[in-house]
């Protein structure tokens, strides 16, 4: 029988460093990695590392385990955002042990494989719109009237610029080089907690609206 407990499995135990790569899209699966301990951010890499960011999850968890069930190459990257140990078991030695189920069994593993995959798909679709489209539509989302300016509009920011990213679906580093290239274009203005928008209707046209 199928064992969920890492420990069961044939494989070697591995220690990750933070900003180290686990899984790269596209890439040619030879081992299913079962995180013990530590957090693992997901999404797409770019030159700069991890520019759209997805989510985050922590040990214990089978991190690539869909993709071995169904036979397929990852569609998402992985990294290690913290110290991370994981158990690396050979993708021969994952598929023999999935022939131990019940076809039942087995079955309903490939339908919650399937539908996980189609979920990641579609959200990986939805960052095809850029980081400073993203930024602006957030940034006209949230402006409510700036003090002691009539007429003008302003964003306060009430959270961290990291929440802020994690929402954005992009890394807190794009996040600063959006608002940089804003302020670069004369859209805002405001290096403190609060933004100042400039141009509404150039952030409009930037966000698609």
């Amino acid at each position: 029988m199928l064992s969920p407990n890492a420990f069961d499995w044939p494989g070697d135990v591995c220690t990750v460093a933070p900003g180290a790569v686990l899984l790269q899209r596209g890439s040619d699966m030879t081992h299913v990695y079962h995180v013990d301990e530590g957090r693992v951010a997901l999404g797409l890499l770019g030159s700069d590392g991890l520019v759209h960011l997805m989510g985050m999850v922590e040990g214990p968890f089978w991190l690539n385990a869909s993709c071995a069930v169904l036979g397929l190459s990852p569609i998402v990257d992985a990294t290690a955002d913290t110290t991370v140990q994981a158990r690396r078991v050979p993708l021969t030695a994952f598929a023999a042990g999935l022939k131990t189920l019940p076809q039942a069994a087995l079955s309903v593993l490939h339908d919650l494989a399937r539908a996980h995959r189609q979920q990641t798909e579609l959200a990986v679709s939805r960052l095809a719109k850029d980081a400073e489209a993203r930024c602006a539509e957030w940034l006209l989302r949230h402006a409510e009237p700036a003090l002691g300016a009539p007429g003008a509009q302003a964003v306060l920011l009430r959270q961290r610029k990291r929440m802020i990213a994690a929402q954005l679906g992009i890394a807190p580093e794009t996040l600063s080089r959006v608002l940089r290239q804003l302020r670069e274009r004369s859209l805002i203005s405001g290096t403190g907690r609060v933004l100042n928008l400039l141009d509404l209707n150039g952030l409009r046209a930037l966000a698609g609206a």
